[in-house]
């Protein structure tokens, strides 16, 4: 489903319940929904699910469990349980159905959370994923939503798992080549999710299926903010480059760029692979995070070696939102 059809289907729902205890729901841009339960604890809840990425089942399981995980990170939780959503074609054996499962378990194991259960369905294309529950303090949640001119855009790891995951079904290059996409995609947001909590963060969310430009648009909802961006300090996966330039561009990409480029003004000087990556569907990507300027070296400190990060960018001051992007 691309952003245009979610944009239709969230216009023709009813209004989100206008509860007290509802601290994020239907009414803002966040992929998780947070449910208070007390002044000291707020559950956190999301699903996601999707075909497969990669051909090695485990492999599959690991990034498919880490992109649900994700949201609960994106929200400053910690998760606390997961349920499988499977749908799987029994033609195919139940050996690769366990491999996948096995994988998705040693997630949500390293994530510190417990395996509660889930539902199966006879489908003819394999499908995998979690729902998760989480929980957060009230006063410590993250969302989209916060971002203020001056504020620091980091980005937590690389892009292009789109590009590349379309040059793997075509043959075009193996999961060898993509290990570092692989090692990416399988990684935790743990800890950029408490970095960006200890450096005083504004606001994040994580980069997945609308891709960089339309994560980031979900940060700019409001007039008076915008954001710069710097193509030449966009992290990229090794390969991604190569076969962007050979045309490995995914469908989603392209339907992200039509319905998205109105609110994306990119120089002249930005060369077309750059504009491909704006665009490129994200699986299990990094955070977006909103720094104040003060907090950037606690956030550096705070990560270490935990995976790398880049500052990509500042949110600007502007009449209406949009993203510009420079060389």
């Amino acid at each position: 489903m691309g952003p245009e059809d979610l944009e239709k289907v969230l216009r023709l729902l009813p209004p989100g319940d206008a509860r007290q205890d509802v601290l994020v729901g239907l009414d803002t841009p966040d992929d998780a929904a947070v449910f208070m339960l007390d002044g000291e604890t707020a559950l956190v809840h999301t699903l996601d699910f999707f075909t497969p990425i990669v051909d090695d089942p485990y492999l599959f399981g690991q990034i498919a469990a880490a992109n649900a995980l994700s949201d609960i990170y994106a929200m400053g939780g910690t998760p606390i349980s997961a349920m499988n959503i499977v749908c799987f074609p029994c033609s195919l054996g139940m050996d690769i159905l366990v491999r996948i499962l096995e994988g998705g378990l040693a997630k949500i194991r390293e994530a510190g959370a417990v395996l509660l259960g889930g539902h199966t369905v006879d489908d003819e294309e394999p499908k995998y994923g979690l729902a998760v529950t989480g929980k957060v303090h009230p006063d410590r949640i993250m969302t989209s939503l916060g971002a203020e001119p001056g504020d620091h855009l980091v980005l937590t790891k690389s892009l292009g798992t789109g590009i590349l995951a379309t040059a793997l079904k075509g043959d075009f290059l193996n999961e060898t080549e993509m290990a570092g996409a692989i090692e990416g995609m399988t990684r935790l947001n743990v800890a950029a999710s408490a970095a960006a909590l200890a450096a005083g963060a504004h606001a994040c969310t994580d980069v997945t299926g609308f891709g960089l430009v339309g994560h980031l648009l979900n940060m700019l909802p409001q007039g008076g903010l915008a954001c710069e961006v710097s193509a030449s300090l966009f992290p990229v996966y090794e390969g991604a480059r190569e076969m962007a330039a050979m045309g490995m561009i995914p469908a989603g990409a392209h339907r992200n760029r039509e319905f998205l480029s109105t609110r994306v003004e990119v120089s002249p000087g930005v060369e077309e692979i750059d504009r491909d990556l704006l665009f490129d569907p994200q699986t299990s990507g990094g955070l977006l995070i909103a720094l104040p300027p003060q907090g950037v070296e606690a956030f550096a400190q705070q990560m270490g070696g935990a995976g790398s990060w880049t500052r990509i960018g500042e949110f600007t001051q502007s009449p209406g939102p949009v993203i510009r992007v420079n060389p």
